[in-house]
């Protein structure tokens, strides 16, 4: 994991801040905006990231506004550059990102947008700040709504399936702690071998399944069910739910 260094980080949870804190020596983490804010050098922060719920982020703007930052990095889920701007005043730079809960192990993956004042220089720092807890990726803002469907919520859809899985080796007679380590170990090897090749995924499902075999009558009792359409809708509902979350 990367280091952050000489950033702030607005998280009113006190135990997220002692945890922050206890990973990023270089980061400070405060409960709200504070008027002059100083690093332990007493100078001025110039990069702030706001991890605030999505309702109390245009109020911690304005707060934030009179603070003297140079640039703000967002991780409230929906609420757009725009918006951000008008609440801090003046012309500072916004970068919006969308992190997911692997970022809590490192593992995570965010996408992220510059703002109308953002230069490539903001947008360095901010993937910067960002890639300490994985991998990053940028886009334009109007796709942020389609990656909070996929890889924002994406977990969850993960876990489910594994959920799923570690019952159904339940019921079929295994021990829930076999079932468990199966599970886990099946799905961090199946994203491995998706990575390291390189190769599609429908490539390496149909080296998977021969024809006839046991797996093929897996796929069947899957595509029966439609759950191949089901993932697709669920990710579609998420993204819908995000762009109604900005109105």
């Amino acid at each position: 994991m990367g280091r952050v260094d000489d950033v702030t980080v607005i998280e009113p949870v006190a135990e997220r801040r002692a945890e922050l804190a206890a990973e990023h020596p270089g980061l400070h983490a405060v409960a709200a905006p504070e008027p002059g804010l100083l690093d332990d050098a007493g100078e001025r922060i110039g990069g702030v990231v706001l991890a605030v719920k999505p309702d109390a982020a245009e109020a911690a703007c304005r707060a934030l506004g009179v603070t003297g930052l140079s640039r703000l990095l967002s991780v409230a889920a929906g609420v757009p550059c725009a918006r951000l701007e008008a609440a801090l005043g003046g012309e500072l730079a916004v970068v919006r990102a969308m992190p997911n809960t692997p970022a809590l192990v490192g593992a995570g993956v965010t996408a992220m947008s510059g703002g109308s004042f953002a230069t490539s220089h903001d947008l360095a720092w901010a993937e910067d700040v960002l890639s300490a807890v994985g991998t990053v990726v940028r886009l334009p803002e109007r796709l942020l709504d389609a990656v909070t469907g996929l890889s924002g919520s994406g977990p969850a859809y993960f876990f489910l399936v594994a959920e799923a899985l570690l019952e159904a080796g339940v019921q079929m007679g295994l021990a829930r702690d076999v079932s468990r380590t199966l599970v886990i170990e099946t799905m961090l090897g199946s994203a491995a071998l998706l990575k390291e090749t390189g190769r599609d995924p429908e490539a390496l499902r149909a080296m998977v399944t021969s024809p006839a075999g046991t797996t093929a009558a897996g796929i069947r009792a899957l595509e029966a069910r439609a759950v191949r359409s089901a993932f697709m809708e669920a990710v579609a509902a998420a993204t819908e739910r995000s762009r109604n979350l900005q109105r």
